[in-house]
């Protein structure tokens, strides 16, 4: 289509589906389409979707992937051990270099910049490795150099349980955010080793406190990947207006999140969730950090969709509904693509 725009996306799970889809027999065709999941290809070039952060994330269950799934089951936010976890992130990085080479005209693991930009222009998906929770990694941050050697150029510290580096933000309504306890000394120590990597820093799913932590030690600009405004929707996933205004002043990046949970003021899990509370958002958002700190991170094949949006294919109804709204050509094309790529320059080159 003429006026579709090209997106790429800061934060999605369709690895982790696909890699729990084969453990349990039920295969997934991601190169033909597979309707399972919110992310195909064939979805995501019919969409305009052009690669992203491809999440690599073990989930608490990880030893239990055959057993029902229970919404409110509290082993879904249990600790993970290290071994454990390392086991799974390396099988799901085996399955990311695996599906790069047998569609090697249709997807191309990416990290840096350039080769994002490259790979966009050949019309294949460029896929940035990005690891949601640091509980692969050890203690003498070995496991942090071989990732980084596959090809890792993003880190999240925690996902929303406590690990060795920190401890993650509940997925509650919280009006009043309860800061929680922040970076452990060890948490410390991998910011700093991540930035001189050249890792882009993820702070989604950090306590407030452990935010400010990273805040207080970071060089580099400060980035939420998948996070919306508390302010909008007061979930402890979301983000102050006092962290928006640390993360402008940094020069960093918000995602805006397509959870309908973060999105909606009373967090409830409803997919009749309009995409204009979805513009709630990006106008906040924009207010606080500027034209240049607003981008997506829709976090696809990990959330609860509204309706309008569905899957991947509802990104042109996002931007129709941008539009609409009375946003410019170019501020579409910053928040859909753009601003990702310069926060990336600026972090993993």
């Amino acid at each position: 289509m003429a006026d579709q725009v090209a997106v790429f996306d800061g934060h999605n799970d369709t690895l982790l589906k696909l890699e729990v889809a084969e453990r349990l027999g039920r295969v997934r065709d991601f190169g033909a389409g597979e309707p399972s999941l919110d992310i195909d290809l064939p979805r995501a070039r019919e969409a305009g979707f052009a690669g992203g952060l491809f999440a690599i994330y073990t989930p608490s269950r990880v030893n239990a992937l055959d057993q029902p799934y229970d919404r409110d089951d509290p082993m879904n936010f249990a600790p993970v051990a290290q071994r454990d976890a390392l086991d799974f992130t390396l099988a799901m990085f085996a399955r990311l270099t695996r599906l790069a080479r047998e569609l090697p005209q249709e997807v191309a693991i990416c990290t840096d910049t350039a080769m994002v930009r490259a790979a966009m222009a050949e019309g294949r998906l460029a896929v940035v490795p990005h690891v949601e929770g640091a509980e692969c990694i050890d203690p003498g941050l070995n496991a942090l150099e071989v990732l980084y050697a596959a090809g890792l150029r993003s880190l999240g510290l925690v996902w929303s349980r406590p690990n060795a580096f920190g401890h993650g933000a509940p997925m509650d309504r919280q009006p009043v955010l309860e800061p929680g306890e922040g970076l452990t000394e060890l948490g410390e120590i991998l910011v700093q080793a991540c930035e001189r990597l050249g890792i882009l820093v993820d702070l989604s799913h950090l306590t407030e406190a452990g935010f400010w932590d990273v805040a207080r030690i970071s060089t580099k600009p400060l980035v939420a990947s998948h996070s919306n405004a508390h302010a909008v929707s007061p979930n402890a996933r979301n983000l102050t207006d006092r962290q928006l205004d640390a993360i402008r002043e940094s020069g960093g990046l918000v995602g805006l999140n397509f959870h309908v949970a973060f999105l909606r003021e009373d967090c409830r899990l409803d997919h009749e969730t309009p995409i204009t509370t979805m513009l709630r958002h990006l106008d906040h958002l924009i207010e606080r950090v500027g034209e240049g700190g607003v981008a997506l991170g829709s976090d696809y094949d990990g959330c609860e969709l509204p309706r309008e949006i569905g899957d991947v294919t509802g990104l042109p109804r996002l931007v129709a509904a941008m539009r609409q709204a009375g946003y410019g050509e170019t501020l579409i094309n910053r928040i859909c693509r753009e601003n990702w790529l310069d926060v990336l320059s600026r972090t993993i080159g």
